[in-house]
């Protein structure tokens, strides 16, 4: 039986490297591993990073040593849960006029109005804020009954200045009361009557901030004139009651404001009444129930940080769990194996890079908590951004 010549001879004079590898395929050159060294790369999206498959723990990584490199650190950490919420002023209420007549000013949106100063006009008249809790709900007179709104006006009156110590601040409208009176109409350039009415005045705890108005200049001096608000600024969050023992009291809390600039604060108060949570025409029954809410209010540590914002979209920082004096690495130091096991790349003094397995704690920003054969200062690689 005659054999049969090969589809492509290898002539002895053939200088080609596929001299001497027999059969049709001997111009293929083996195939290169997708896997180097046992290495592929992950994205992991929920953390940003970027992580290397590895081989065989501990030993030397297939790396390169020319990579950047961070500390590993030992610090504390704290592992947070973000919500939004609405950065503004505190205790929000309304303003009503009871003066009659016609509105003839109104002050401007942000404006602040302390004892004394006009909360709006009547008829071309100031009507001045006092301060108290007792409204007053009738005309204060000399030679009437006894009670508290008279020692609201006197202590009013004595706070501006007024009274020149024959006054004094009790629950009698006294002849000395009625003249403290006058001087101060005559200050403010209104009739004097040595009497007080209630519409003359606006009572109200402290000084006001004007948030919106709703009267209009020529319109009738009755009814809502405004809503005002504390000076205190206030971040209001409504926490998802499957969140709420996140928000403790007095508890610390991280506030992001617009800008991405971050600002300390804490909780003033948690409340107890649930609200549910809207329910479209198509959601299923329940679904309110499953997304209620408490209103949690909290206290920027220094308000002055967060400028003139008002009604601005923040996200607040609750601290879930907190870790002290832990060791710490940049969260795309870590490289994770197809196992669920994580490592990173170590540098000796030397240049050498080595692959240290590490047990992963909680996540703070862009760090990471490890435990492992770690000490501080020593190098991790870290990708090149």
């Amino acid at each position: 039986m005659l054999k049969s010549e090969p589809d492509n001879p290898v002539r002895e004079d053939d200088p080609s490297p596929r001299r001497g590898l027999p059969g049709r395929h001997s111009r293929r050159l083996p195939r290169r591993r997708v896997l180097l060294g046992g290495t592929a790369v992950l994205a992991i999206g929920a953390a940003g990073a970027v992580y290397a498959l590895q081989g065989d723990g501990g030993a030397p990584a297939q790396s390169d040593s020319a990579l950047p490199t961070a500390k590993v650190v030992r610090t504390d950490m704290a592992q947070t849960a973000k919500v939004d919420g609405t950065l503004g002023f505190a205790n929000a209420y309304t303003v009503l006029a009871g003066a009659g007549g016609r509105i003839t000013w109104l002050p401007a949106v942000g404006a602040v109005v302390e004892r004394g100063e006009a909360v709006y006009g009547a008829d071309g008249e100031k009507v001045p804020l006092l301060y108290g809790t007792t409204p007053f709900w009738r005309e204060l007179q000399q030679g009437m009954s006894k009670g508290r709104d008279v020692k609201v006006l006197e202590a009013n009156l004595h706070a501006l200045g007024y009274g020149d110590g024959a006054m004094t601040v009790d629950t009698e409208f006294t002849w000395a009361t009625s003249q403290a009176v006058r001087k101060w109409q005559h200050d403010l350039r209104l009739t004097q009557t040595g009497t007080v009415k209630p519409g003359d005045v606006v009572v109200q705890p402290g000084a006001l901030r004007v948030a919106k108005v709703q009267a209009i200049l020529g319109g009738p001096a009755a009814g809502t004139v405004l809503t005002a608000s504390g000076n205190d600024r206030v971040v209001t969050v409504k926490l998802p009651v499957s969140q709420q023992t996140l928000a403790k009291k007095g508890g610390a809390v991280r506030v992001t404001l617009p800008g991405d600039k971050t600002v300390t604060a804490r909780v003033s108060s948690v409340g107890t009444v649930a609200t549910a949570g809207t329910n479209s025409s198509g959601s299923q029954t329940g679904t309110g129930t499953e997304n209620a809410t408490v209103p949690v209010t909290i206290t920027l540590d220094e308000p002055g940080s967060a400028g003139r914002l008002d009604g601005a979209p923040v996200t607040v920082g609750f601290t879930s769990a907190a870790h002290e004096n832990v060791l710490a690495v940049p969260v795309n130091a870590l490289l994770a194996s197809a196992g669920g096991a994580y490592s990173v790349n170590v540098v000796e003094s030397g240049g050498t890079v080595r692959s240290v397995p590490v047990k992963l704690g909680i996540f703070d920003g862009d760090r990471v908590e490890v435990s492992g054969n770690l000490t501080p200062g020593m190098s991790v690689q870290v990708p090149r951004s």
